[in-house]
């Protein structure tokens, strides 16, 4: 009888706990921590920091990140992965941006916010928000989120001119990197214009590469010049280790600036269209099949009604087999694009980066043993 009474009142204190934690999970689900759908505004500090006694340098990275900061976010994105067996398993990522425009658009890079199925922006002031995606640009690793403020007047960051920089520049990198949000490192340019390819799909032109540490977390946030502008978003770092060594890269905050305008005006990144299919090739693929050079971009195939068409180019006309692949040749040979030299499809792509739909380039081809110089109209992909 008294095993029946305990395991009465046991039953009933279960029972008790459950609708304590059903109703603390109602409380939280109606009341809990969320992003703001309506904050008050919260005005930036009137009192600059006070920098006696600090040298020159010092006096501009206090004073710069302090104006920079509350523009900075931090951006977490939830996805869906599966396991072995195939059954979800939810996933978190995190990566940085900033504040380009108070009407609440920010830039990243595309790998911060690629795949995700939810993305949240807490900014330097400890506010937070739910983001949704504008648009993306895979090839340049740029991305573009918006964020509504309600009443909170955001500090947007002003936007520099990265054609102007120069080796040796002073600059600055904000972000959060693994998660220490508004983290500020300092540096220098180190180089200007390297092509740094960052995936498969993806590269930058034009690269700034800075000493500045750039570590996981930081991609997507602002490279400041002395002034307190933006010339750049922080993307990719040189390592051996999967920490910093002193060589970071940035996307030139011009080519942000341009893909952010289409986005926001057209909903679109105007892409380049040739209409080709091409394979590279080297001295050893050129000797063997009797190539007039030693490396190019071999068109195997045109697209019908395609710029490349219009232009005249050509495709293959018979089929080989070399190792594994099955690869079309007897087409136009591409070793050139506006003077510069091609042997990949990344050159390819980063000779056609500043160009638009609708402008003519020169492709200098080779058609069997005879060198050709072909004008062609791009079209938009």
């Amino acid at each position: 009888m008294t095993g029946t009474h305990s395991r009465s009142r046991t039953m009933r204190l279960v029972a008790l706990g459950a609708i304590v934690g059903l109703g603390c999970y109602w409380a939280g689900s109606r009341w809990g921590t969320r992003g703001p759908d309506r904050v008050e505004a919260v005005p930036n500090p009137a009192k600059p920091p006070d920098t006696t006694g600090m040298s020159e340098d010092e006096a501009i990275n206090v004073k710069v990140y302090s104006e920079a900061a509350p523009a900075v976010a931090n951006i977490v994105t939830r996805t869906l992965e599966y396991d072995m067996f195939m059954d979800p398993v939810p996933a978190e990522g995190a990566g940085s941006g900033f504040v380009m425009d108070p009407r609440g658009y920010i830039l990243t890079n595309n790998h911060v916010i690629e795949n995700a199925q939810a993305i949240e922006v807490t900014l330097g002031d400890g506010l937070r928000f739910p983001a949704k995606l504008v648009g993306t640009d895979v090839r340049d690793d740029v991305a573009l989120i918006k964020i509504d403020p309600g009443d909170h007047k955001l500090t947007a960051l002003p936007i520099g001119d990265s054609s102007t920089l120069q080796v040796g520049q002073h600059v600055l990198a904000i972000g959060n990197p693994f998660g220490f949000q508004s983290t500020l490192t300092t540096g220098v340019v180190s180089a200007l214009g390297r092509t740094v390819q960052t995936s498969e799909e993806s590269f930058i032109d034009g690269a700034i590469q800075t000493d500045a540490a750039i570590n996981r977390g930081n991609s997507g946030g602002p490279l400041l010049d002395s002034h307190g502008e933006v010339i750049g978003i922080n993307s990719a770092m040189y390592s051996t280790s999967g920490t910093t060594a002193g060589i970071g890269f940035a996307i030139p905050i011009n080519t942000a600036k341009r893909i952010a305008n289409d986005l926001i005006t057209e909903g679109r990144v105007r892409q380049v269209y040739l209409g080709i299919q091409a394979t590279a090739f080297d001295s050893g693929f050129a000797q063997a099949l009797g190539l007039p050079v030693d490396g190019g971009l071999l068109i195997e195939s045109v697209d019908q009604n395609s710029p490349a068409a219009r232009a005249g180019l050509r495709g293959g006309d018979r089929v080989v087999i070399a190792g594994m692949r099955r690869i079309e040749i007897g087409g136009d040979v591409i070793t050139a694009v506006d003077g510069q030299k091609i042997s990949s499809q990344l050159d390819m792509a980063v000779a056609l980066d500043k160009d638009h739909p609708g402008d003519t380039v020169t492709l200098e081809i080779y058609r069997g043993n005879q060198k050709m110089d072909v004008r062609l109209t791009l079209g938009e992909q």
